[in-house]
């Protein structure tokens, strides 16, 4: 009796962590995209020296002073950005003492990896408050958002424990990571394109030197392949029999059909706002479908085994 009751209680509080960590990993990504999105307003309301020091906001206080010269809006708008990496932080340490207390030794490396990057943020974003907005610097702090991000969504679905996926045929796992590749291209083109454009986070922030006509148009180039590849997929899983599992390739299909929306919807976006003269808000909203895009096709990718067979995706 005893020992049903322990074996039951057992059960019980590895259910609870497992939901516990399941809800952490979630709650992460969206810190994480948060983070991105929040910078983004940084930048775009040319905020990003409303702190001028780094690792405090003013000289001798970690806090905004009532003496700043800077205009209080971007103080706040800054020092907001900075307090969210606080939050983060938090959400990361919980999500380890999570999966330690999960016994999932499968997922440690990608949780420490989670507070180590979000440390790592806060070197390169000192860095780029020292350098004053330079734009590689403005550039890493993205790129290294976009590894936390796909980390996060990572550790996220291995914590789910699927039982199967179903097995994916070597050609379609190859095409996805083809996308992941262009995805990535496309993301550091974008980079560059901001670095070279007119949102500098500071008005005397400094450029890229490149003519902001042809990084563009190189930047669109690469959405275009990025968007046939992901049509070619899309005709590979419904006409090949590239999933053994009926039910899988089903969830598999909707999944890139959802990415190829997203990816018009952010190719829409990204031609009007050239168009237009890139204008805050539609910066805004191509910067928060950046985080959307990145997140469902990495997310895919694991369901659809890019990174491993199915057995070891569920740890």
């Amino acid at each position: 009796m005893r020992e049903s009751a322990r074996l039951g209680s057992t059960l019980m509080t590895t259910t609870l962590v497992s939901r516990a960590l399941v809800l952490l990993t979630r709650a992460l990504v969206v810190a994480q995209s948060a983070l991105v999105v929040t910078g983004g307003a940084v930048r775009l309301t040319k905020s990003g020296l409303g702190c001028p020091t780094w690792p405090e906001c003013a000289p001798g206080s970690f806090l905004p002073s009532p003496h700043q010269a800077e205009d209080p809006l971007n103080i706040w708008i800054e020092f907001i950005n900075r307090l969210l990496t606080f939050l983060l932080f938090a959400i990361a340490v919980a999500t380890l003492i999570a999966v330690i207390r999960s016994k999932r030794k499968d997922l440690r490396l990608l949780a420490a990896l989670q507070i180590l990057g979000i440390l790592g943020q806060g070197v390169v974003g000192g860095i780029t408050v020292l350098t004053k907005l330079h734009p590689a610097a403005v550039g890493s702090h993205f790129i290294l958002s976009i590894a936390l991000i796909a980390g996060a969504v990572s550790l996220g679905e291995r914590a789910k424990r699927y039982p199967s996926r179903g097995e994916v045929a070597p050609v379609a796992r190859n095409i996805v990571r083809g996308l992941l590749l262009l995805g990535l291209i496309v993301i550091t083109l974008g980079i560059v394109v901001t670095g070279s454009g007119p949102h500098a986070g500071d008005v005397a922030a400094p450029r890229f030197g490149f003519e902001i006509r042809t990084v563009a148009w190189l930047h669109a180039d690469f959405v275009i392949a990025f968007i046939g590849l992901l049509v070619a997929y899309l005709l590979l899983l419904h006409f090949a029999p590239v999933v053994d599992d009926e039910t899988m390739k089903s969830a598999r299909t909707k999944e890139a059909r959802i990415l190829l929306t997203i990816t018009l919807a952010q190719g829409a976006i990204g031609y009007i706002q050239y168009f237009t003269g890139v204008p805050e808000l539609l910066v805004m909203a191509h910067l928060v479908g950046v985080a959307i895009l990145w997140s469902a096709l990495v997310r895919h990718a694991i369901r659809a085994s890019a990174f491993g067979s199915p057995k070891s995706l569920t740890g």
